[in-house]
């Protein structure tokens, strides 16, 4: 059985900035991903483009390597989204991280407050690998519920989680036309919803633009009242996001001239989920929090993201917002189960509840969370510290020296 210093369970921006951090810090890291490639959500479940990470007078939030990310996509001419997937490999394959794709984390082992191994569902049959440190950065909380940590599914209410919604693209559609159109197939969409011919809760037809050259993006499916993490209510929720691509896809050829010559050309692999476990960790961030921009000692991630919740039970969208060119703290306290010493979790399946978790589940804070989870084991372990022991000033330090906005 071979021991790691570190395992990130799951590769989305979080698990990708945890384990790069971790080994670029010294540690022996792997990394493992249940997909074929590396970007979660951004990559398996077209997730796109990325939410605010500035205020407007331009001071930038999410840095550190969240920032490098950026970055290291210039150099690659293709201009694309897709091309992050080799950006997110460069990084790992540089830092020294293994990663195990294909492979699903289905049982931890745990003696006390410590995680002992973790054992992996892969290509070549069963794998176990033990570890000093664990991170969940699986957006699910995998190991969260697996070593029966305390965490909320949904919201507190009833356990409802946030829509579910499955991207697509569309190419070859005039899209200056398609903004002349709007007003009138919206006026369309909603009579239609009344009538019940349209099955969709959405209240709108959610688009965006700048992928490319007469390509619009779709994040504009609504899949309610169904459990991200039962196997058979997810399966569903993926069939009925199908269902409601096309029927958006007629709707859209019957009444939009500037999608006259449009075709389908990709939709997502997996649903895209905003909301399922979140941690009940040592610290549960709440929406009176953000808003008032409350500061921590502990803090290890900035952001502005408006409170963004997709009604979880039918139609509608609350916003509530950040004060203008202010920002709100996530401490450190957000990453640590109370259970483990050396478990932290990374990512949307960090403690929050769901009005807060509805603003800080945004990919440039998830790798934020992800860089600051991977520096802190690193640090607890070349000073002999576990992860709720280790010295926060010296954690906060090494993320500004590293170029994290704090």
């Amino acid at each position: 059985m071979k021991k790691y210093n570190l395992i990130v369970v799951g590769g989305g921006l979080a698990g990708v900035a945890a384990a790069v951090s971790g080994a670029r810090e010294g540690l022996s890291v792997l990394l493992v991903e249940k997909f074929g490639c590396l970007g979660g959500a951004m990559t398996n479940s077209l997730v796109y483009p990325f939410m605010e990470f500035a205020t407007r007078d331009g001071k930038i939030l999410s840095a550190g390597i969240f920032s490098e990310m950026l970055e290291r996509k210039k150099k690659y001419k293709d201009t694309s989204w897709e091309s992050y997937k080799c950006v997110f490999d460069d990084m790992a394959v540089e830092a020294g991280v293994d990663v195990l794709f294909h492979a699903t984390v289905f049982e931890a082992k745990t003696e006390g407050r410590q995680i002992k191994s973790v054992s992996v569902a892969t290509k070549s049959g069963v794998m176990e690998f033990e570890a000093d440190y664990f991170i969940d950065c699986s957006g699910d909380g995998e190991l969260i519920a697996m070593t029966n940590c305390d965490h909320q599914l949904g919201r507190e209410s009833d356990g409802l989680s946030q829509p579910m919604t499955t991207c697509f693209r569309v190419c070859g559609v005039d899209v200056e036309l398609y903004d002349s159109e709007r007003p009138m197939l919206q006026e369309k969409y909603a009579k239609l919803q009344a009538e019940k011919k349209i099955i969709n809760p959405r209240e709108n037809i959610l688009v965006f633009y700048g992928y490319g050259k007469g390509i619009v993006h779709f994040n504009t499916t609504r899949i309610v009242k169904h459990n991200p993490v039962d196997a058979v209510e997810i399966g569903k929720a993926e069939m009925l996001a199908r269902k409601q691509i096309m029927e958006m896809m007629d709707f859209l050829k019957e009444n939009s001239k500037a999608f006259k010559d449009a075709t389908l050309v990709s939709v997502a692999s997996h649903i895209g989920v905003r909301e399922s476990r979140k941690l009940k960790g040592v610290h549960i961030l709440t929406a009176d929090e953000l808003t008032s921009c409350m500061d921590f000692e502990d803090t290890i991630a900035l952001g502005n993201y408006d409170i963004d919740i997709h009604n979880p039970a039918g139609t509608g969208t609350t916003i509530i917002h950040i004060p203008l060119n202010q920002y709100y703290k996530i401490p450190y306290r957000t990453l640590l189960p109370k259970e483990y010493d050396n478990m932290l979790v990374a990512g949307r399946c960090l403690s929050a509840t769901h009005e807060a978790h509805s603003s800080v589940r945004i990919m440039p804070i998830c790798a934020c969370l992800g860089e600051a989870a991977g520096t802190a084991a690193a640090l607890a372990h070349n000073t002999n510290k576990n992860a709720h022991t280790v010295d926060i000033k010296a954690l906060r330090t090494r993320l500004k020296e590293n170029g994290a906005a704090l």
